[in-house]
């Protein structure tokens, strides 16, 4: 039976934050190395500040959801790895899941870089976690929806009345579930929620066991898609946005300023990358994960990635976020989520 979702196995390792493209090219004949420039230009930066000039012994926890996508790429090109060692300083890779783990990892100075959606940075802030967000990775318009299947009689959000709506709590799909369902008028005892992880919810859902899913990409796609299920609702349809961010954890940024722009840049680079070779990419990643091209298009649709600083009206509709969720109860107090944005390191990076 578990062989039947092997292919939602392979489809996870094309989405780390947002979706990505995995290559193994190791830089045949030097005509992909982003990083490279990165760490030079970094390290004449960090030569010219009061930062020190060598960073040997110290490590860098980058955190990853997920094998293979942009991060994939850039472990296999060791495009990370070179621009900090040109420093002094080494790269370790840590694999989660999803977001809330990742927060857990920072709050225990686990995890030094990481990005994720909306939601759980709302929760670690309430929680009192030290954390800065430092760019954002997606504008939120269509990475998260609620979906039922293509042949359900369910029509508009008013339907979910009484009806079995799977959703992973603390998820941006929660808050976007939630607050999709006010918007219609409808509270949370309306609907009959199921907390399921969504390798749980994917047999649940074509079994007919569930009647919606409030749910992330790649999902979203490898259902509709596959024809299996149509979207019933998305950020950009009822303007309720779930946008994802890089997060760094305080501590490190205080003691690093340098490494976190050098992190931020490589990024920028390896985003650079994927978008000037995207018919490359997205051909070789779905060739070796046995994906279908059409699916590979299809998250990269709705999940574009950015790397840009956090504007005042995103951070508004975050402070929205966090005000619906304390009164959901989500959260136990109240909390202002400017104290937590810093473009500072973005807006160096991309000079």
């Amino acid at each position: 039976m578990r062989k039947k979702y092997g292919l939602i196995t392979a489809i996870i390792a094309l989405v780390l934050i947002v979706a990505g493209c995995g290559n193994s090219n190791n830089n045949a004949g030097g005509s992909n190395k982003p990083a490279e420039s990165a760490g030079a230009s970094a390290n004449a930066e960090g030569n010219a500040s009061t930062a020190p000039a060598s960073y040997d012994g110290v490590t860098v926890k980058i955190g990853v959801q997920g094998k293979g996508g942009l991060f994939g790429k850039a472990q296999e090109e060791k495009w990370f790895e070179n621009a900090f060692e040109a420093l002094g300083a080494k790269v370790e890779w840590v694999e989660f899941q999803s977001g809330p783990p990742m927060i857990e990892a920072m709050a225990s100075n686990h995890l030094d870089f990481a990005g994720m959606g909306n939601m759980p940075p709302i929760a670690a802030q309430a929680a009192g976690v030290d954390f800065t967000i430092i760019s954002q990775l997606l504008d939120g318009k269509n990475n998260v929806a609620i979906i039922v299947p293509a042949n359900s009689d369910i029509k508009s959000i008013a339907d979910l009345k009484g009806k079995k709506v799977a959703v992973t709590k603390g998820s941006n799909a929660y808050n976007f579930l939630y607050r999709v369902l006010d918007k219609a008028g409808l509270k949370k005892s309306d609907i009959q929620e199921i907390q399921l992880q969504p390798d749980e919810t994917q047999p649940s859902f074509e079994g007919g066991k569930v009647d919606a899913w409030a749910v992330w990409d790649p999902y979203i796609s490898l259902n509709t898609l596959s024809g299996k299920a149509r979207v019933l609702a998305d950020g950009e349809s009822e303007g309720v946005l779930s946008p994802s961010f890089q997060l760094v954890r305080s501590e490190f940024a205080k003691k690093y300023p340098d490494l976190v722009t050098l992190y931020l840049k490589t990024f920028e680079e390896a985003r650079k990358w994927e978008a000037d070779n995207q018919d490359e990419a997205f051909k070789r990643y779905a060739d070796e994960r046995s994906i279908p091209l059409e699916l590979v298009k299809g998250i990269q649709n709705r999940s574009t990635m950015i790397n840009i600083p956090v504007s005042d009206e995103t951070i508004a509709e975050q402070q929205k976020t966090a005000d619906f969720q304390y009164e959901l109860g989500t959260i136990r107090k109240q909390i202002k989520v400017a104290d937590v944005f810093d473009n500072q390191y973005i807006e160096k990076a991309l000079k």
